[in-house]
C-alpha cells in the first residue's frame, strides 16, 4: 500500500508491506522517499512491547553484532535510551516460560525507552538513536527503507498454543490471603474556571466527602490573592483543608515572602504543602532542591502540615529530578493517560501502569507516602512544549478538556484508576476539579461549547457517582481483587466495619458477562449504565437513594451482564 504524507513543508511518499509465512514469521517493510527537502526527527518503525513483560529475560543483538543477555526492568526506569537496550539490531524476550518473542530490525539503529514513565502500558523500541543530533535534513530523492521481522519460538514441547480466552464470562473476585490496604485520601482540584462553588454545588460536593481541595499558588501572579481567597472559601464551605501547590520561580526568596504574606492575610486551612519549581526541566538540572530547602521552613512556620515535592507533570520528571528526601515528607506527581495515544482502549491500558508508578515512587522515596496529584483525563499543560500554546479556535474545546469527562467511559476509567492507585498503596489521590467540564459536575449555565461537550446543565457527571460510592467507605480499606480479563472488566472491593462494597466496571464498548465471587449470601445490586445515566446526571439525589435490587448468591457467586461502560455497585457483608 502506498501512502502520501504531507504536512506543511513535509512531502514524503511511502509504501508498506506485511507478509506472513507458514512458519509463523511476520515481516513488516517500509520503503519511502522524500519528494522535497525537509527537516525530520525520525522516520521509521516504532515497536511496542507489552508492559506485562517487565522483568522478563532478554537477548539483545547490538548493531556491532554482539549479543547480550539482560532483563526488562521491573521498576520504571527514566533513562533514554534504556540501558542496555541501545544500539540494537534485534531483540528477543521471554513472553512466558519457554516462549520467546524475537524481533530483528534493518535499515536503522534502534533503541528502547520505558513508556511506563507516562503510564503507557509498554516498552517502546524506536529507530534513530537519540545520541544523534536532530532535526536533520532529509533531501529530495533520499530514501528510507526499513524491515522488521517478528517470530515466536515455543520450546514448551508438546504444549498446545495459547489460545484467546474462550469463556463466555469474565471472573472477578478478591484475592485470597491478600492483605487489605487503606483507602487513600481522595480529594478534588479547585475549578480553574474562576467561579466559586454555589450552595447547590456545595451540597452535592459534601456527598463526595472530599478529603481536600488542591489549589495552585503562583505568588508573583497578579491574581494570586483572588485565586487563593476563592480556594479558601471553597475549602471553608466544605469544611476541609487545601492541598496547596506552591510554584517558585527564579526569585525564590522574594516569591516566598510574597507567598507568606498572602497566607497570613487570607488564612487558608492547609491539609498538605506541595512545592515545585515554576519551570521543570525534562532532562535534569531542575532547581527542585533549592526550592524545597528554601520553602520548607517558611511554610512550616505557617502550618506544620506534611510537605512534599516531586513534579507537577509526568512521573518521569520526578524520576529525573528527585527532591532531597531528607527535606520532604512525601513524594507527589501527576497522572494523565493521553501523552502518546488517545483512543479508549489505550486509555484503559494505562490503568495498570498507574499502579506501577506508585510502586516505583515508593521505592524512590524509601517508603515515604505517595500523593498522586492530580489525575486528569488530559494534560493540564504541555511540559514538553517548545513554544507558547496557541489560542483555542472558536467553537473548539480547549486542549485540557476531554468530552469523555462527562461519559460512562469516564466513570469506568475513574473506577479503574482508583482501583490501581489504591491497591498499590497510594496515600492520597486528587482527581479532576470540582465543577465545569474538567470536573465532576457541570455548572448551572452548562458547557461553553455544548455541540462538542454534551453535558447536562447543572447536572453531575457519571464519575460523580463512582466517587460518591467510594466516599461512603472513607477511612475504610481496600481488598485487593483480580479479574481474568482486566482490559474488559475490573473493579474495586471496599470494606468498613461489617459492610463490603464491590464496584465493578465494564471497561469495553461491548456487553460483558462477569462472574463475581466472594460475596455474602445476599447482595444488593445497583447499575449505572445507558438505561439510567441521564436520570443519574439530572437528579443525582434520587439516584443516590437507590439501594439496588436484592439478589441471592450461589455460594457467594453472582453472574451479571454489564452493558458497555456500565458500573455495578454490589453491597454485601
Amino acid at each position: 500500500m502506498t501512502w502520501p504524507t504531507g504536512r506543511g513543508e513535509i512531502d514524503f511518499t511511502w509504501q508498506g508491506t506485511v507478509t506472513g509465512s507458514a512458519e509463523g514469521v511476520i515481516t513488516y517493510s517500509i520503503a519511502g522517499q522524500a519528494n522535497r527537502t525537509f527537516w525530520k526527527n525520525r522516520i521509521g518503525f516504532c515497536i511496542l512491547h507489552p508492559g506485562e513483560v517487565a522483568g522478563s529475560a532478554c537477548r539483545i543483538l547490538h548493531a556491532d553484532g554482539v549479543m547480550e543477555a539482560a532483563a526488562l526492568p521491573t521498576h520504571i526506569i527514566p533513562h533514554q535510551p534504556l540501558k542496555p537496550f541501545e544500539e540494537m539490531a534485534g531483540l528477543a524476550y521471554e513472553a512466558m516460560p519457554s516462549v520467546w518473542v524475537e524481533t530483528d530490525f534493518t535499515g536503522d539503529i534502534f533503541e528502547m525507552e520505558d513508556q511506563r514513565n507516562w503510564t503507557d502500558a509498554s516498552f517502546k523500541t524506536f529507530s534513530t538513536p537519540l545520541r544523534l543530533p536532530y532535526p536533520v535534513q532529509l533531501h529530495a530523492g533520499e530514501k528510507v527503507v526499513q524491515t522488521l521481522t517478528l517470530r515466536v519460538s515455543d520450546a514448551r514441547g508438546d504444549a498446545q498454543p495459547v489460545m484467546p480466552r474462550e469463556e463466555a464470562r469474565v471472573k472477578f473476585a478478591p484475592l485470597h490471603n491478600a492483605q487489605p490496604v487503606p483507602l487513600p485520601a481522595i480529594g478534588l482540584g479547585v475549578a480553574t474556571h474562576g467561579r466559586p462553588l454555589t450552595s447547590v454545588e456545595v451540597g452535592r460536593m459534601a456527598i463526595l466527602h472530599p478529603h481536600h481541595l488542591r489549589a495552585d499558588l503562583w505568588p508573583a501572579a497578579p491574581d494570586a490573592e483572588t485565586e487563593l481567597r476563592r480556594a479558601t472559601e471553597d475549602a471553608h464551605a466544605l469544611g476541609i483543608g487545601l492541598e496547596l501547590a506552591l510554584f517558585l520561580g527564579d526569585s525564590i526568596e522574594a516569591e516566598l515572602a510574597q507567598a507568606y504574606e498572602l497566607l497570613t492575610r487570607v488564612r487558608p486551612p492547609i491539609a498538605a504543602w506541595l512545592v515545585f519549581p515554576a519551570t521543570e526541566m525534562f532532562w535534569g538540572g531542575s532547581p527542585i532542591a533549592q526550592v524545597v530547602a528554601a520553602a520548607r521552613p517558611v511554610l512550616k512556620t505557617y502550618a506544620d502540615s506534611p510537605l512534599g515535592s516531586g513534579t507537577n507533570a509526568d512521573f518521569i520528571f520526578m524520576q529525573r529530578n528527585l527532591p532531597p528526601l531528607e527535606a520532604v515528607d512525601l513524594l507527589a506527581y501527576a497522572v494523565n493517560p493521553q501523552v502518546h495515544a488517545f483512543d479508549n482502549l489505550s486509555l484503559i491500558e494505562t490503568l495498570a501502569c498507574q499502579g506501577a508508578t506508585v510502586r516505583s515512587a515508593q521505592r524512590l522515596g524509601k517508603g515515604r507516602p505517595v500523593y498522586v496529584t492530580p489525575v486528569t483525563l488530559k494534560m493540564r499543560h504541555n511540559p514538553y512544549a517548545t513554544a507558547n500554546a496557541s489560542a483555542t479556535p472558536a467553537g473548539e474545546l480547549p486542549p485540557q478538556v476531554d468530552p469523555r469527562q462527562m461519559s460512562l467511559f469516564g466513570a469506568a476509567w475513574t473506577l479503574g484508576s482508583i482501583k490501581r492507585l489504591a491497591e498499590s498503596g497510594a496515600a492520597s489521590v486528587t482527581y479532576y476539579e470540582t465543577t465545569g467540564w474538567r470536573g465532576v459536575m457541570e455548572e448551572r449555565a452548562g458547557a461553553a461549547v455544548p455541540q462538542k461537550f454534551h453535558s447536562v446543565a447543572g447536572g453531575v457527571f457519571p464519575l460523580y457517582h463512582v466517587l460518591a460510592d467510594i466516599a461512603t467507605f472513607a477511612g475504610g480499606e481496600v481488598l485487593p481483587a483480580t479479574s481474568t480479563d482486566a482490559l474488559a472488566v475490573d473493579g474495586l472491593v471496599l470494606r468498613a466495619g461489617g459492610a463490603v462494597r464491590y464496584l465493578v466496571a465494564n471497561l469495553s464498548p461491548k456487553p460483558q458477562q462477569v462472574e463475581i465471587a466472594g460475596l455474602g449470601a445476599q447482595v444488593f445490586v445497583r447499575m449505572l449504565d445507558a438505561s439510567n445515566v441521564l436520570e443519574a446526571m439530572v437528579v443525582p439525589g434520587d439516584f443516590r437513594m437507590l439501594s439496588g435490587e436484592p439478589h441471592e448468591t450461589a455460594s457467594g457467586q453472582l453472574t451479571l451482564m454489564l452493558a458497555p461502560y456500565a458500573v455495578a455497585r454490589l453491597d454485601t457483608h
